[in-house]
């Protein structure tokens, strides 16, 4: 491990981001609001990416564009040789109709699954945006000085691409964005609107879940809903199914290692009160925070739901990944261990907390599972504020107060550098 005092070497260089970061702060709140204003759900996000194309070129870094649909990807080279470190955002907004009372509220809309919806940036990409532009000004400044090549991948879809169409960061890997030059580590944040500004929260190994999810379809024999005798009723087998799944979690699944969820949120079958249905179809998601517990909630499943089904008289079937999955968003051990006085150096020991895994997704993992990475968490709430109550991610008062950002920035940078000064890597 790189000590404390490895890393105080560099605080004259560390004062010099500091220093330059204050001096970008509104410039990046600016790009953040402008992106705020104006959201693009998944793959179709190409406003935002002209704008950070044209930035990046007008700093004269080497620019690719249309990775993935609407990805970007600027190359930085620095002056002297090293290693090459990814620096990743996330660009997509989500279908929900903003209800904040900020000046710059999102009041665009567009079509989502058919339907037209409002579009907000309800998870707080467009500060991951904003930072990372932050992030490539800054350490332009410093090129000269820079020991090796920083790539930053501004990627389309993280919340998944639109039906029918794939995207974000599985098709950004398959396309060459840890390519030409190799990357040999990759960095990110996420925006959290219930962590305090100025703090930094992190964890090493499995930190966010993998996401699995599903279809169920079961199939049983119509009836008169006054002679259910005659029936094999696909509800009342898709009820037990639902309360046997829920056993996954209770009796299989060691909860004092890790957690884990199996949801059930759609359930569609019949279409008149006094006729048994011949058919129901579930939908639903599955969350783990390990490879081994993922597989074992997979086998499970299918095996839950096909015998239940079969001990009525009814069929099933599964489909899971029906159609997105995401793995374990897992923080390479000994990089996280390496990287956290740097952290500490940047927001102050006292700032940086180790956090409780969560069951939200990322699709950073997928980074993640081809290179050594670490995602941590940026704060975003206002100081003061209950986090019990602060609106959280995906609803319409989803809510990040902006002076967070320069911490963002800061940390990035000085990954950058500091994993750039390692001896041996």
């Amino acid at each position: 491990m790189i000590s404390l005092t490895s890393f105080a070497q560099n605080d004259a260089r560390r004062a010099k981001v500091a220093s330059a970061a204050g001096q970008l702060e509104q410039k990046v709140i600016a790009w953040r609001r402008d992106f705020h204003e104006h959201p693009e759900l998944g793959n179709n996000e190409i406003r935002t990416a002209d704008i950070i194309a044209k930035h990046l070129k007008s700093l004269g870094i080497e620019v690719k564009t249309g990775v993935a649909k609407t990805g970007v990807i600027g190359i930085l080279k620095g002056g002297k040789p090293g290693p090459v470190v990814a620096l990743r955002a996330d660009m997509d907004g989500l279908p929900v109709i903003e209800r904040t009372p900020v000046p710059f509220a999102s009041k665009v809309k567009a079509t989502y699954n058919g339907q037209e919806v409002g579009v907000m940036h309800a998870c707080g990409h467009d500060t991951h945006v904003a930072i990372l532009m932050g992030v490539a000004r800054l350490l332009l400044s410093m090129k000269n000085d820079l020991k090796g090549t920083v790539k930053f991948i501004f990627q389309p879809a993280e919340e998944g691409a639109p039906a029918g169409e794939t995207g974000g960061a599985e098709r950004m890997i398959k396309e060459g964005a840890l390519e030409n030059p190799t990357v040999n580590v990759i960095f990110g944040l996420h925006i959290n609107s219930q962590t305090e500004v100025g703090k930094i929260t992190y964890r090493p190994g499995g930190t966010m879940a993998s996401v699995n999810d599903m279809k169920i379809t079961v199939k049983g024999r119509s009836a008169h809903g006054a002679y259910p005798w005659s029936s094999i009723d696909p509800i009342v087998v898709s009820a037990q199914i639902i309360n046997n799944l829920q056993s996954i979690v209770s009796r299989n699944l060691n909860v004092t290692e890790n957690a884990g969820v199996v949801t059930i949120g759609t359930i569609h079958g019949g279409n008149r009160s006094n006729i048994i249905p011949e058919q129901v179809e579930m939908m639903g998601t599955v969350r783990t925070l390990s490879a081994a517990d993922e597989k074992m909630f997979v086998e499970r499943i299918k095996q839950v739901v096909t015998k239940t089904a079969e001990s009525a008289g009814a069929t099933a079937e599964v489909l899971i990944p029906y159609s997105n999955h995401y793995p374990v968003t897992f923080n390479n051990i000994a990089l996280t261990e390496k990287m956290l006085p740097s952290l500490q150096k940047t927001a102050g020991t006292e700032n940086v907390q180790l956090k409780a895994a969560v069951t939200g997704a990322e699709d950073f993992s997928f980074f993640q599972e081809k290179v050594p990475g670490l995602f941590f968490f940026l704060g975003g709430m206002p100081k003061g504020a209950n986090p019990l109550t602060a609106p959280s991610h995906h609803t319409p008062d989803f809510f990040i107060d902006d002076s967070g950002l320069l911490l963002g920035v800061k940390a990035l940078a000085n990954l950058t550098l500091d994993y750039m000064e390692m001896p041996a890597r």
